[in-house]
């Protein structure tokens, strides 16, 4: 990992890459979804404030434990000046999130469960299937292909 001095206060694209462990077209993934943020040198290259770094951390640990970026973007948006995430950001944030994926969690087992029953069934139907159409009240019933509707053929004179 190569050694930035402590006197540089702007890291190049690629020094931020090598520092934080993120790829550089993550880090203009994240630049573009208004997560860190760049100057431009008069050669049009980025420069980023050594706070990028804490930044990238935050976002990176955010997004390992399955925060959507959305919500981590609102998160670092509320910081009051933009400043970079601390200790107790962190841990207020993460108070919040955990009851978001605790219910995530939760709703996963939900459909881990009714995936057993889907490949039990058989009969995948998109129309039917608790997996597929979770909301057919005919579907808590029975399952498969039972639940279509026979179709007739009208009556012709």
């Amino acid at each position: 990992m190569p050694k930035i001095p402590q006197t540089l206060h702007e890291l190049t694209v690629g020094q931020l890459a090598a520092r934080s462990g993120a790829a550089v077209s993550a880090l203009h993934f994240y630049e573009a979804k208004g997560l860190i943020t760049s100057r431009r040198t008069s050669g049009n290259q980025r420069r980023y404030t050594r706070d990028a770094l804490r930044r990238v951390a935050f976002v990176r640990a955010a997004q390992r434990v399955g925060i959507p970026l959305a919500t981590i973007r609102t998160a670092l948006a509320e910081l009051p000046e933009e400043r970079t995430p601390n200790r107790e950001d962190w841990a207020r944030l993460s108070r919040v999130w955990r009851s978001e994926l605790d219910e995530r969690i939760q709703q996963l087992g939900r459909l881990r469960d009714h995936l057993t029953d889907c490949i039990g069934c058989g009969c995948l139907s998109l129309e039917t299937c608790v997996l597929s159409n979770p909301d057919d009240i005919s579907g808590d019933r029975m399952a498969g292909s039972r639940l279509m509707p026979e179709r007739r053929e009208p009556d012709r004179p």
